[in-house]
């Protein structure tokens, strides 16, 4: 059995929230992008990435593992070394599209690093809590999927600060390990760059520049078995 709390915190209603909290809730959801190219040079005040990085800290957590660590860089120096480990995986990726493809592929802005004043390099680690952790025994995977729940509670806290947040996931793994002594059982989850903006795509940037569109969610649902 689980020891008991000494201190149980006592149950709070799950009353929906006021139209207008819940109207800002899926307004938050609806409109967050992707920002690659829209920061402002301003820094972020230490109060607001603080609020940001408790959103982050209050996601949910197989076993309650909490395997998150929030790596925040703003020397350009380093910020530089990751733009360079940016710079050769991208044109690795560009190579594996072909023709017309990779030409739209090189058009396409993938990355802020440089602009936005702030990264947060989160990461997942495996070993937080334990070799046996509730609710991961048959799926090892699931501190990875926990640590993407923190990222989505960063992003959302940043759209209603309005904060851009943009996620870089074309470099090498290792080759960012180096450049901050990430031990090598520590799983880079996502680069984020953060900056202030004041203009957003109303729809995805990906969408608006004709890469790919939002597939139907009426395709997306099935009801009782797969496929029907």
């Amino acid at each position: 059995m689980l020891a008991k709390h000494k201190h149980a915190p006592a149950l709070v209603q799950a009353d929906p929230f006021s139209p207008e909290d819940r109207a800002a809730v899926y307004r938050a959801i609806e409109t967050r992008r992707d920002v690659r190219d829209q920061f402002l040079p301003d820094p972020l005040s230490d109060a607001l990435i603080e609020r940001l990085l408790k959103a982050a800290h209050a996601a949910p957590s197989v076993g309650f593992m909490q395997p998150w660590n929030f790596l925040l860089v703003r020397s350009e120096e380093k910020r530089r070394q990751v733009h360079a480990a940016f710079l050769r995986a991208n044109e690795e990726a560009a190579a594996m599209f072909q023709g017309e493809r990779q030409d739209q592929y090189r058009a396409l802005k993938l990355e802020g690093i440089l602009k936005a004043p702030l990264s947060i390099c989160v990461t997942s680690d495996p070993t937080r809590g334990g070799k046996v952790v509730l609710g991961r025994t048959h799926n090892p995977r699931m501190d990875v999927y926990s640590t993407v729940c923190a990222v989505q509670n960063l992003w959302l806290a940043a759209r209603a600060e309005g904060v851009g947040v943009g996620w870089v996931s074309i470099f090498h793994d290792r080759d960012i390990k180096a450049i901050f002594s990430i031990p090598d059982h520590v799983e880079i989850v996502a680069w984020l760059c953060l900056g202030h903006v004041d203009e957003l795509y109303r729809e995805p940037e990906l969408a608006v520049k004709g890469w790919r569109q939002r597939l139907p969610l009426e395709d997306l649902v099935f009801h009782e078995i797969w496929g029907s």
